[in-house]
């Protein structure tokens, strides 16, 4: 940067701070005037809109972030479940002003059975604030959320929560460290643990305190300007962070937030609301409204009506209740839209916006917005809703022409990509089976699932052939027990669950070669099918999530299209069902070398007979068993630190480090899936309750030889 250019920057910043200071000498307070009513602006300027989702690692403040930015109403957590624990468990949204802003606030689980629910709100955000607690730092779950965040380009906001805490201390390092971001600091806080009592602005100098006598719960709170009087050390304190502040204003902190070349950092203590309202202040500040985010949807749909649906909820009185991002046009009630995704046009009864704890009806709403709409029986999570047909056709003539001007350019993205929008969900890793207490109560329990996969699409409901028995599939224990739980309070159904079982994984461990006819007489009419192949391990079959089917090139190009249907139909049903235990196959890679059919054969004798050979050719090649793998961190004392790692040990996991955190030792381990049953019980046991853990999926691994026999044993009943 030239010298002129970095004087001319340096001198608005000093401008900036005069004017800021003459702005900051009145007392700056969180008062009835602040957070406005939703009436006060049905449709704002879509400059002034800010939809802005909390994240952070479970238990670092997140709700009681939210609670205090709404006034300290108890907006989030909303189901009995979730103030049980102390969690959050579904993306509640919340809408509020602050200062002729239009804030629509996500909170979102930090949990990682619910990943899907944070995946689902960061589609739709155009901010994140990212909450952490000031004495642990970055925590596992914070950098699954963050690389969420950055898969999407989601702009950050960094909050350094629970500034009162003992222990608490500045976590820009981990911010650098762990995150690999470029942390702002905007504020440095006046004392630490229970002598925390304000902070300072590094910009304009505001000395903020809230007084211990005060009985307002935080919301009011004293702010001058630092004076030379003032304590030394702070004032010594504050001049250097200051400098170092001003040295990277190279450019303004809103360009480089939106551009995600830096994260300002700003602390406080939510539980005390101290800091809240500065962070509201840095919410409208520094994070994008939305016509400042790139989102293709709306060049293709100019001023007609697109949106995402990105949560579905059931209530009693108005039914499926469809949370909706408008992305363009505008929305009203007693209107038809259409659905993308499910090829159909609904109609919209009302429309209201989740105001607080409450739902306000409203005439309208205009891009940018989030909207609750009552009437969409067949919307799910993830479809795209757009104002007609004809609209959702002339989007794809548009997305069709860049294309075609793309290739001729060299580039150009899928026409699906652009109309299309969805949320990536991720595969189950436990399922268990689910029995009504009658079977007159069949029908209501799968009337339940039915809502309840509409709700969530992280769970999975199948029939078992064998036994004809319901399959529930979910994320992890405390999914599966939250699902159980809603049933029995939401549908009153008192269900059964049987033993949690492990979602296992098979590949193969050889390459063959087979080949199989398939010859039966069905009345008059005879059958003939001979198919070859040759299955081979993937390149990563520990790790690829899918098989991969080819054709070679004398084959694929005779193949008649129906006959390939069929070949591939009966591909996926033998990729569905694996030689040794059932499950599902993974990392097998497979080369149809030829298929003869007699005329006259159906196409269901084809599949039969490609899925028959595809299961002899697993068998030949010889079984491999992968299961989950985990990531594992526990936060414990040092004086429990021993018999942690000798129940790890039993459960065959594998060290893999252990920090230092304060008065306590981080463990960070790899354990298998199936070990992890009731670990939450048996650490609070070691460690008299004095640890936490966290654990996500990392990969599906080979199980060991004398493992893979003992699961085999069981499976079969022998053990």
């Amino acid at each position: 940067m030239h010298f002129g250019e970095t004087f001319s920057i340096l001198q608005e910043f000093v401008r900036h701070c005069r004017t800021s200071r003459l702005q900051w000498k009145r007392s700056y307070s969180f008062l009835k005037d602040e957070v406005k009513s939703i009436r006060t602006v049905v449709n704002p300027d879509i400059s002034k809109i800010r939809n802005i989702g909390i994240m952070a690692h479970i238990d670092a403040g997140k709700t009681t972030t939210t609670e205090r930015m709404c006034g300290g109403k108890r907006t989030s957590l909303g189901n009995s479940k979730e103030r049980e624990r102390g969690i959050t468990i579904q993306s509640a949204a919340v809408t509020f002003d602050w200062k002729e802003h239009r804030i629509n606030l996500i909170d979102t689980p930090g949990h990682v059975d619910f990943t899907l629910e944070v995946e689902r709100s960061l589609r739709v955000l155009d901010g994140a604030v990212a909450v952490f607690d000031a004495s642990a730092g970055v925590e596992a779950q914070t950098m699954t959320v963050w690389r969420q965040a950055d898969k999407h380009k989601v702009p950050c906001v960094c909050f350094l929560n629970k500034m009162d805490k003992p222990g608490a201390s500045n976590s820009v390092e981990s911010i650098k460290s762990k995150l690999k971001a470029n942390p702002i600091v905007l504020q440095t806080p006046i004392g630490s643990g229970r002598g925390f009592i304000g902070l300072v602005d590094l910009i304009t100098k505001q000395r903020m305190t809230w007084p211990v006598y005060a009985m307002e719960d935080g919301r009011v709170f004293e702010s001058r300007v630092l004076e030379s009087t003032d304590d030394p050390q702070l004032l010594d304190e504050v001049s250097l962070a200051r400098g170092a502040l001003i040295e990277q204003l190279r450019e303004a902190v809103r360009r480089v937030s939106l551009a995600r070349r830096a994260v300002p950092v700003l602390c406080g203590s939510s539980l005390k609301n101290k800091g809240v309202q500065p962070l509201l202040d840095a919410i409208t500040a520094y994070l994008p409204a939305p016509n400042e985010r790139n989102h293709d949807l709306r060049c293709w749909y100019k001023d007609d009506l697109c949106a995402l649906a990105f949560k579905v909820v059931h209530d009693k009185q108005r039914g499926p209740l469809v949370f909706l991002r408008i992305y363009s046009g505008s929305m009203k009630p007693q209107s038809a839209i259409y659905n993308i995704n499910r090829n159909g046009t609904e109609r919209m009864s009302r429309l209201l916006v989740p105001f607080a704890d409450q739902h306000v009806e409203i005439p309208s709403l205009s891009t940018g917005n989030i909207a609750l709409a009552v009437g969409l029986k067949q919307t799910v999570t993830g479809d795209t809703v757009v104002s007609s047909k004809a609209v959702a056709a002339a989007a794809a003539r548009r997305a069709q022409l860049e294309l075609e001007s793309g290739r001729e350019k060299g580039s150009g993205p899928e026409v699906s990509s652009l109309v299309l929008a969805g949320v990536e969900v991720p595969e189950p890793v436990f399922f268990c089976s689910i029995e009504p207490p009658t079977m007159a109560k069949q029908a209501d329990l799968e009337h339940a699932l039915n809502c309840l996969q509409r709700e969530d699409p992280s769970l999975k409901v199948k029939t078992d052939h064998d036994s004809g028995q319901t399959v529930l599939c979910g994320m992890g224990e405390l999914h599966i027990e939250i699902l159980h739980d809603r049933i029995r309070r939401e549908y009153n159904i008192e269900t059964h669950l049987g033993p949690l079982q492990v979602a296992y994984r098979e590949t193969i461990l050889q390459s063959v070669s087979t080949t199989d006819t398939l010859d039966r007489t069905l009345g008059e009419k005879r059958h003939v099918v001979t198919v070859e192949l040759a299955v081979s391990p993937g390149m990563e079959s520990s790790t690829g999530t899918s098989c991969q089917t080819t054709y070679a090139e004398e084959v694929e190009a005779q193949l008649p299209a129906d006959i390939r249907e069929a070949v591939n139909s009966g591909m996926q049903s033998a990729y569905l069902q694996g030689p040794l235990l059932g499950y599902p196959m993974q990392g097998v890679s497979t080369v149809i070398c030829s298929v003869a059919v007699e005329p006259g054969t159906s196409l269901a004798m084809v599949s039969a007979c490609v899925a028959r050979c595809m299961l002899k050719a697993l068998k030949q090649a010889g079984g491999q068993v992968l299961e989950p793998v985990m990531s594992l961190e526990v936060t414990v004392g040092e004086e429990y630190l021993s018999p942690v790692l000798g129940d790890l040990a039993q459960r065959r996991g594998s060290v893999c480090d252990i920090q230092s955190r304060h008065d306590h030792k981080v463990l960070l381990a790899t354990v298998p899936l199936a070990e992890t049953m009731g670990y939450s019980t048996v650490l609070r046991t070691l460690t008299s309750g004095n640890a936490t853990f966290s654990l996500e999926l990392s990969s599906y691994e080979p199980m060991k030889f004398q493992d893979q026999n003992a699961l085999l044993n069981k499976m079969a009943g022998l053990a």
